[in-house]
This record gives structure tokens, sequence and C-alpha cells, in this order.
């Protein structure tokens, strides 16, 4: 938006820019960059806690099901019964552990994947502030200077950019 409002340089690409505007646009995209960094923390840490809580949930669910398995061993028949009964309970566990730590992983790779969307557009930002400030900067070697052709050029007309 500056570069389509500032002023063209004539004879040249370059526009000249508001200063005030370019400085206040790059105090913004350094405002915003260290939020989005805690945010990123704190995703990080939601994705770390759901996947501890899917392992504690887990864990209480296998611990349940042996300490079910304990309280059948009293006699022949319960021991079969309850040997049967405690895989079924350690599989539904394994697999119910295995589903709520796919949901986190999915969770979290689908926050990440948006942080990563957010975090490319505020670099691109970065990028295109930082050509703005290039391009205010113009031309820093003589070669880069325009030079008016000797026909085009009146005596004591100096040569214009």
């Amino acid at each position: 938006m500056l570069v389509a409002t500032g002023t063209r340089v004539p004879l040249t690409n370059n526009v000249v820019v508001d200063q005030g505007a370019v400085l206040e646009l790059v105090d913004q995209i350094r405002v915003a960059m260290p939020e989005e960094v805690r945010q990123a923390q704190r995703i990080t840490g939601e994705a770390g806690r759901i996947v501890d809580h899917a392992r504690e949930e887990g864990d209480a669910i296998i611990a349940r099901a042996q300490e079910q398995a304990a309280h059948m061993l009293e006699e022949r028949e319960l021991v079969r019964l309850a040997q049967q009964r405690a895989g079924e309970i350690l599989e539904q566990a394994t697999h119910e552990a295995g589903d709520v730590r796919n949901g986190a992983d999915e969770y979290a790779a689908g926050v990440l994947i948006r942080l990563e969307g957010e975090v490319t557009k505020t670099l691109t930002s970065i990028k295109h502030g930082i050509e703005m400030l290039d391009q205010r900067r113009g031309p820093t070697t003589v070669d880069a200077i325009p030079v008016q052709p000797e026909a085009d050029r009146a005596v004591g007309t100096p040569v214009s950019g």
C-alpha cells in the first residue's frame, strides 16, 4: 500500500514513500513477531499437555485393567476369564490411547501448519519492508546515477533522475 501511494521518481522504477509510515510498519512487524513466537510456544505446550493427558488416560486404563485382572485370579475359571478380559481391556486401552495420541498429533499438526502460514505471511511482510527500505535508499554507486545523452542536453541544463 505504501508503494502504491508513494511518489514516483521520474525515469526510474523508484518510489518515494513516507518515512514515518514505513517506520510505523516496521514497528508493527517487530511487535507482531514476538506475539507469534509466544503463540507458537503456547500451542506447542498445549499439544504437549494433550499428549501427556492421553498417556495418563492410557496408563490409568491399563492400571485399572491390571487391577481387575488381579481380583479375578481366585479360581481357575476366573483366572481364564480374567486373562481374556485383561487382554481385551489392554487392547481397548491401547487402541483408545492411540486414538487420543493421533487426535492430539493431528491437532498439533493443524495448529503448527496454521502458525507456519502466519509466520510466512509475517516474513513476507518483513521482506517487503526491507525491499521498500532498499528502494528508498536509492542507488548507492556512481554508475547507478542516470546520465542525460549529449544530444538532449542543453547548455547549463542539469541532469535529472
